[in-house]
């Protein structure tokens, strides 16, 4: 299903005049888990393409030591989101929306699509030690062909409309996306009120671990209810990358 271009494995699915191009951030879904002797401290061994789960020094997830982060007025980030057309995808590590185009986020003047949304239990971000339930994270590309993903850490509390409506159309097999034409979702449904974050260059978490990736981790953690994560731990218990070194990598943030 997937392919490997310039370096990244990218799927880009379109659905004629809908206007929708998920984006699928893995290889195949058959060489790698999250577990054994597959797992992440196998992944750099499983191909050559993976080398830099290995290698890398710019790897993802990573725990962000809250004292050592340079704060300071930075710059807001700039929601342009609208609702889409529900199109869901199991694609053998996570469950993934598809987002409809025409949805963006604007960082320094510089315009990012949101093309999917992917789902981990637990998060797999960590801020001085404590981590999460789980996490959303919103991937976005750029015209020049730059990545830029927001992590949405998620604890338990009230339903989340968006998730409610993801697991009431979960595909019935893996590796084929499911439409669901009458149910639209709405990604700021998915953010908390609060959107300060820390900012960090980090890569893909996922093989082929590919680096350059803008990662914003929001502080504030948005709502997901306590039956939401068991249904969606039905599914996948685990599906996180344990956190990698920093490597006195720079990480700013909001005050």
């Amino acid at each position: 299903m997937n392919r490997f271009f310039e370096g990244l494995v990218v799927m880009m699915v379109t659905a004629g005049m809908t206007g929708f191009a998920g984006l699928c951030l893995g290889a195949d879904p058959g060489s790698w888990s999250y577990a054994g002797n597959t797992g992440p401290t196998k992944w750099d061994k499983l191909s050559k393409e993976f080398a830099s789960c290995g290698k890398g020094t710019l790897q993802s997830p990573i725990d962000i030591p809250d004292k050592d982060v340079r704060k300071g007025d930075l710059p807001a980030l700039l929601f342009n989101y609208k609702p889409s057309p529900l199109r869901v995808i199991d694609d053998g590590h996570t469950i993934q929306v598809n987002y409809a185009a025409d949805s963006w986020v604007t960082v320094n003047s510089k315009r990012y699509e949101l093309v999917s949304i992917e789902f981990h239990k637990p998060g797999e971000h960590k801020v001085s030690g404590k981590g999460h339930e789980m996490e959303a994270d919103l991937v976005h590309k750029s015209q020049d062909g730059k990545f830029l993903v927001i992590a949405v850490p998620l604890d338990s509390g009230a339903e989340n409309p968006f998730v409610k409506a993801v697991l009431g159309n979960l595909p019935a097999s893996k590796g084929k996306e499911q439409a669901a034409n009458a149910v639209s979702v709405y990604a700021l449904d998915l953010l908390p009120k609060d959107k300060g974050y820390y900012m960090y260059t980090g890569s893909l978490s996922v093989p082929p671990c590919t680096e350059g990736v803008l990662w914003y981790v929001l502080k504030t953690p948005a709502s997901v209810s306590a039956d939401q994560m068991a249904r969606f731990g039905r599914v996948y218990p685990m599906n996180a990358r344990p956190t990698q070194p920093r490597n006195d990598r720079d990480i700013i943030g909001t005050p």
